[in-house]
């Protein structure tokens, strides 16, 4: 009976170990998941960036918000335009929830000759099929 609750506890730690190497793993694959966002902008693939984009995401732009990936990729369609990308963001912070299904990333947002003119601040959930997208983004 003794020996017991060692192992229990062992078992506890061994748990808590492993929980923390999928938080860490998962917030390595939502930065890399992060850093592709941007690239579509800087790639001007409208296409690629609506991918990321969760069909029940909301959008925070203006007064309103943006709701559903359709309106979004609508709205976001102008910053496409053009040779050079009108800004460009790269994440700086990424926390994912014990669960592993809900990250924030956030990080500058830039100018294309790279003053600091923001920060963006975005939630991402890992859908059933495991993959992460957006489901809120808000800039500040």
């Amino acid at each position: 009976m003794n020996s017991i609750k060692p192992l229990a506890s062992a078992l506890v730690v061994l748990l808590l170990v492993q929980q923390a190497a999928w938080a860490e793993d998962a917030a390595a694959i939502v930065k890399a998941r992060e850093i592709a966002f941007a690239k579509s902008l800087e790639d001007r693939d409208l296409e690629a960036f609506a991918e990321f984009i969760s069909m029940e995401a909301v959008f925070f732009s203006g007064n309103r918000p943006l709701r559903g990936r359709e309106t979004i990729v609508e709205a976001w369609a102008k910053y496409f335009d053009g040779p050079v990308p009108p800004f460009s963001w790269q994440p700086d912070l990424v926390e994912v929830l014990e669960s592993g299904e809900l990250a924030l990333s956030s990080g500058p947002i830039r100018t294309p000759d790279g003053e600091v003119v923001g920060r963006f601040n975005t939630i991402w959930r890992k859908d059933p099929d495991g993959t992460w997208r957006v489901v809120f983004d808000k800039g500040s």
